[in-house]
């Protein structure tokens, strides 16, 4: 059956690649600078098979990594979901909501990259990729203007929408696993420990999330704001997009420093909610919480070996991913574990042949999301064939289905299961830091 009735109104999907996907499915909707509200009832029946508007955004500076994706209509009215499902029926499948990476500042949910086709047809679940706010659009904090956050908040209403009306698309609302990778599991992580997230979902899969920066506070968030607002020079509720984006970029580069070095982006989620309050919402709830936590072997290959002044010391880039990604990542499942939640941790160790970026961050993205034509030409895939490449993705999607599915991916929480490498399969989750 290819029409979901929500809280809201029917919708009309249509079939692609063995599944009936929904593009486009508006959660909220919201002003500039305002908090998300839900969507205006409708009667009749509206078509979902064209994806919404992603995000205002510049390009990645990661497209040298993992090249470029195909083009969007952009604009602000852009909080949407795509929903993948086997069927419309009423099977409460396990389902998953997936929040994309990009520094805060670019990515987009209906991107091809993150297509869960294969994982929706072959672990029979439901999957949810989300849209939201970013830059200064997301997380300007700025008194009288924004109050910050406000990316964090449509992920927090995407969460909502799927609690209320995923039933009507085959999945279970008692199962919904939520995961993210980068600047996506920087928001799981934030979510973990959030009271209003308080049941929107029972497992979590965290990638390479860069918990070294911390939950982010407000003065941090005022500082890039302040900053943002002077290179802009007008009043930011009234500017041109294009303006808004130009001057995000001047900020961006500003914060960075000369060499680049330093990591914290003036945009992201900071202040919403204290050290205290999250570890005791994160204590209460771990017990009921599975969760699944990783990071690459080489994060910080993508930001560091094409700079020319930081690719000459690689103990630095050594450093920094331990710092940013590695320990920071490992203290997180400690404290989880500690906690009585159910963790597992993994290490992904691919290297491409012919890529001079190794086991990168995002490297772990091909091997679960998207399929040969969304990857092709990536970098970071440099010399290798479908056939390897397929080889690894098999394993890999069935450990996060099996997650997904009945909360174990497959191994032995005591330890760290590594991918894609030539050494041994496993490690001691004690050991080395991954990152």
């Amino acid at each position: 059956m290819s029409l979901a009735r929500t809280t809201q109104g029917t919708l009309r999907g249509h079939h692609e690649d063995g599944v009936l996907t929904f593009r486009g499915v508006r959660y909220a909707t919201a002003e500039r600078f305002g908090t998300p509200r839900p969507v205006e009832p409708w009667t009749g029946v509206r078509d979902a098979v064209t994806d919404g508007p992603i995000a205002p955004q510049l390009p990645s500076r990661l497209e040298p990594v993992m090249g470029a994706p195909e083009p969007h209509e952009q604009g602000e009215d852009c909080l949407s979901l795509t929903i993948t499902t086997p069927d419309a029926d009423d099977r409460a499948r396990p389902v998953l909501v997936f929040l994309h990476g990009g520094a805060w500042v670019s990515g987009a949910g209906s991107w091809n990259w993150y297509a869960p086709h294969r994982l929706t047809r072959t672990g029979d679940i439901v999957a949810v990729t989300v849209n939201y706010r970013l830059g200064a659009l997301g997380y300007l904090n700025a008194p009288g203007i924004s109050e910050g956050n406000l990316g964090l908040l449509d992920q927090l209403a995407a969460l909502r929408w799927v609690r209320e009306n995923i039933a009507a698309f085959g999945g279970d609302p008692e199962r919904i696993t939520i995961a993210g990778q980068s600047a996506g599991a920087h928001s799981v992580y934030c979510l973990l420990g959030l009271p209003e997230a308080a049941g929107l979902f029972r497992r979590a899969i965290v990638q390479s999330v860069p918990a070294g920066m911390g939950l982010g506070s407000p003065e941090e968030t005022r500082t890039g704001s302040a900053r943002f607002l002077g290179e802009l020079g007008e009043d930011p509720r009234t500017a041109p997009i294009d303006r808004i984006l130009a001057a995000q970029q001047r900020t961006m580069v500003a914060t960075a420093g000369r060499f680049g070095l330093h990591a914290l982006p003036p945009f992201h989620p900071g202040g919403l909610l204290t050290e205290q309050v999250w570890q005791a919402t994160m204590t209460r709830r771990a017990p009921e919480l599975d969760v699944l936590i990783g990071t690459t072997a080489e994060e910080t290959a993508a930001f560091y070996r094409r700079n020319p002044v930081l690719s000459r010391v690689p103990l630095l880039e050594r450093i920094s991913g331990a710092m940013l990604f590695g320990r920071p990542s490992s203290a997180l499942a400690g404290r989880l574990t500690k906690a009585g939640a159910r963790v597992w941790r993994y290490r992904f160790d691919y290297a491409a042949p012919e890529s001079e970026f190794g086991a990168t961050h995002c490297i772990e993205l091909p091997f679960l999301f998207g399929d040969q034509r969304a990857w092709a030409g990536s970098p970071m895939l440099a010399g290798a064939t479908e056939r390897e490449l397929e080889e690894l993705r098999r394993p890999v999607q069935a450990a996060w289905l099996g997650f997904i599915s009945q909360g174990d991916p497959g191994w032995d929480r005591v330890r760290t299961r590594c991918w894609g490498s030539s050494r041994p399969g496993h490690a001691p989750a004690a050991g080395t830091p991954a990152g």
